[in-house]
């Protein structure tokens, strides 16, 4: 595959683990992906427990939004999402007291059906926790024969160890679950997918795996971006796809989506928080945190150590390669958010002329065209003939470039243009 080896910066918060579980108030982002139509269930002054439907996406890809905490809803205000966007928000006060609704019984994670299982992780509110947010329950709920399941475990972004983490913590867990969803859905074979530089977390799975004939864990090249779904998927089969996997028989999950459903079939808990990495040169103790959806990074940062310090940094939610730039860490952790990362500002080095050495397109893993995709990210006739809605934003383009062009950026704005008026 077409990649790049980058610096990964992952010993900062490798195998450093904390738990912060008590924000004053938590903030339920009312958004899905990109869609904001969600419908209110609750009103200002209610009581919710933890673990309860506050609102609910409408459409074909309903899912529920579930409180993280037990407490009072005490009205409605806009904070920052990971998108970059100010997004309304339901706000509830902690009452600290862990109360929550009442809990299936626990039954062998195996034995459901595949009916059971689809609206478990479905009404648990599990979305794809590797950034895309695509609502899991989807990938199950299609009358194809799924033929291998394939957990990415790869992480190919620089700096982030949330999925490292939960792998090393879980790996039991996580071999049970796989185990259960090849059974429930007769899915033939799954495949783990780990980077071969990752000694630790093959070794959790490698020593764990013992009986579970139908897993097998493949070890990935350390190159950007493999951790790409189709990226991935080529690697692994060999094969490729036109939009979804599911067209040739493979469906694609997250590490920590596994464990997520885990909870969900085992203990009945819904999607209520996750492992984010909070990393970075300019954080004094960078490390991953459990934290309850909802809740304020900057709360959490504060609890682990706080910054170095406040004045020229950039805060990326994600990736710096991926990752979306903030304006400032008071953002809200919401289920597909897997980074923070705290860095030093630098000066960005002037823009130059491009010099159409066409290294954009020799690194491109979709095997588009960026520099030309740039030249038109204004023509809705030419960006059609480019293929422009096949760039994933890995931001390769912009990182080769020698002329320090923010090609990522013009081939975003492209695609901008392509959905207006649609």
């Amino acid at each position: 595959m077409k990649g790049i080896k980058l610096v990964q910066n992952k010993e900062m918060s490798k195998d450093r683990f904390t738990i912060y579980n008590k924000p004053k108030n938590i903030y339920i982002p009312l958004i899905v992906g990109n869609d904001i139509d969600i419908t209110i269930l609750v009103k200002k002054g209610d009581y919710v427990c933890k673990g309860e439907v506050v609102a609910r996406r409408k459409g074909f890809l309903t899912i529920p939004l579930h409180s993280s905490i037990s407490g009072t809803v005490v009205g409605f205000e806009e904070q920052l999402h990971h998108s970059g966007k100010y997004v309304k928000c339901i706000k509830i006060e902690n009452d600290f007291k862990e109360r929550t609704i009442e809990k299936q019984e626990e039954k062998p994670i195996s034995k459901y059906s595949k009916q059971e299982f689809i609206e478990i992780i479905k009404n648990a509110g599990i979305i794809g926790m590797g950034g895309a947010g695509f609502p899991t329950y989807i990938k199950y709920q299609t009358e194809q024969n799924i033929k291998t399941l394939i957990v990415n475990a790869v992480e190919c972004e620089p700096y982030i160890t949330a999925d490292y983490t939960i792998g090393i913590q879980k790996a039991e867990e996580i071999l049970e679950t796989i185990d259960a969803i090849l059974e429930i859905n007769r899915i033939q074979n799954a495949v783990i997918a780990i980077k071969k530089n990752n000694s630790k977390l093959l070794q959790a799975f490698q020593t764990r795996i013992g009986t579970y004939v139908n897993i097998k864990i493949v070890e990935v090249p350390n190159l950007y971006p493999i951790g790409w779904e189709k990226a991935l998927v080529q690697f692994i089969t060999r094969n490729t796809y036109d939009k979804l996997p599911i067209e040739i028989g493979i469906v694609v999950n997250n590490i920590s989506t596994i464990y997520a459903i885990y909870q969900a079939l085992k203990k009945g808990v819904p999607l209520t928080e996750r492992i984010v990495t909070i990393t970075g040169e300019m954080l004094k103790q960078p490390t991953n945190v459990l934290v309850k959806i909802g809740t304020p990074i900057h709360e959490v940062i504060e609890a682990i150590g706080g910054m170095k310090r406040t004045k020229d940094i950039l805060c990326i939610a994600g990736g710096p390669m991926m990752g979306i730039t903030l304006p400032n860490d008071n953002v809200i952790v919401t289920a597909d958010m897997n980074a923070i990362v705290i860095l030093k500002e630098k000066e960005d080095f002037l823009e130059q002329t491009c010099m159409r050495c066409g290294k954009c397109v020799e690194v491109c893993p979709s095997r588009i065209e960026p520099v030309l995709i740039k030249d038109s990210y204004e023509n809705k006739e030419a960006l059609l003939k480019l293929q422009v809605n096949k760039c994933v934003e890995c931001g390769l383009c912009s990182y080769i470039c020698p002329a320090k062009i923010k090609v990522r950026e013009y081939v975003k704005k492209a695609k901008e243009t392509l959905r207006k008026d649609e």
